[in-house]
């Protein structure tokens, strides 16, 4: 019987047309999603997921995240049998829901159960899941990263940083946690560190002229050398008279496009490392277009934390550079 419920509750779920204003009335009224930060709850029979659909999700899912020093899954995987997705089990905030039947179908359903929630349900026999879930997985991903980034924002938002420097070196804003503290204010230049476990985590800003880096083949090699001499002016290493930060030469950068306050953006993801000794690890920069204000502003995040994971330590500092907001 409990089968049966679950399979009607899901099948209801995915079929239903509901009215966008009664929708928004009953979310005011469903309880907080739950969960690790970047976790999917994964709702399949675990025959299932031994199997190719199982194979092909971790393919997708279990993915590599770019721009780290070790092997870290783009999110963790929770495989969950059908029968128990029932009382909290349903506050999972990512879920995907992968159900054999004889009808083909993919579909997203936001804020069901609880809030920020998002479910992609994958219907079909075995080859037809494979399919759509490799069809659909470039939209997926960017699905759930989106909501475990608005969840993490909300939690970020609890607990701000009352410190103003940004607003009066910059005239901008980013939404940063008490927990991290101003260790540096230059003329152009700030920098935010929080302790973790064994290391620091830290946000940077600073503004470069308009044209310095270049919308072309040459754009990484401009955002390195932009890096670097900012490292060298700024971001000593156990020695400041000799070790600084710099872009990690062993290991190419990510660049991709972006928006920031609906701005365009450069992204880059890499390794940074300390110029004469042997220290390393992530970094995210953005190269936000401002130009009412005749600059770009730079925002970066990095991390020091050998022996850590450093996924989800990443995922905070996105979430607060993409809470950027410049003054008119």
């Amino acid at each position: 019987m409990k089968k049966l419920y679950v399979f009607l509750l899901v099948l209801a779920l995915f079929s239903a047309c509901e009215d966008p204003n009664d929708k928004a009335v009953a979310e005011q009224y469903l309880p907080l999603s739950a969960g690790k930060v970047n976790m999917v709850a994964v709702i399949m029979d675990s025959d299932q997921w031994k199997g190719k659909v199982g194979d092909s999700i971790r393919s997708i899912y279990g993915a590599p995240t770019d721009g780290l020093p070790m092997e870290e899954p783009l999110f963790s995987l929770k495989q969950i049998n059908p029968q128990l997705f029932d009382g909290p089990i349903t506050h999972y905030r990512s879920v995907l829901i992968v159900k054999n039947s004889d009808k083909k179908q993919y579909k997203v359903q936001t804020n069901s159960f609880a809030k920020p929630q998002k479910i992609i349900f994958v219907s079909g026999t075995d080859d037809e899941i494979v399919q759509q879930l490799s069809e659909n997985a470039e939209k997926s991903i960017k699905i759930l990263k989106n909501n475990e980034l608005v969840s993490k924002q909300r939690f970020i938002n609890n607990a701000l940083s009352d410190d103003k420097t940004l607003e009066e070196t910059f005239g901008i804003s980013l939404n940063i946690p008490s927990v991290y503290k101003m260790v540096k204010k230059e003329d152009n230049f700030v920098w935010y560190e929080r302790r973790v476990k064994n290391g620091t985590m830290n946000i940077i800003a600073y503004a470069m002229p308009s044209e310095s880096i270049p919308k072309n083949d040459t754009t990484i090699d401009a955002i390195i050398k932009m890096r670097d001499s900012i490292g060298e002016a700024y971001v000593p290493g156990r020695d400041p008279e000799t070790m600084y930060m710099i872009t990690e030469k062993a290991y190419a950068p990510y660049l991709y496009e972006a928006k920031i306050d609906n701005k365009f953006a450069f992204e880059t993801k890499g390794m940074w490392e300390v110029f004469g000794f042997q220290m390393a690890g992530p970094f995210i920069n953005y190269v936000v277009e401002d130009k009412e204000h005749n600059r770009l502003m730079v925002i970066e995040g990095f991390t020091f934390a050998p022996s850590e994971d450093k996924r989800d330590f990443m995922f905070e500092i996105e979430a607060i550079l993409k809470s950027l907001k410049i003054q008119q």
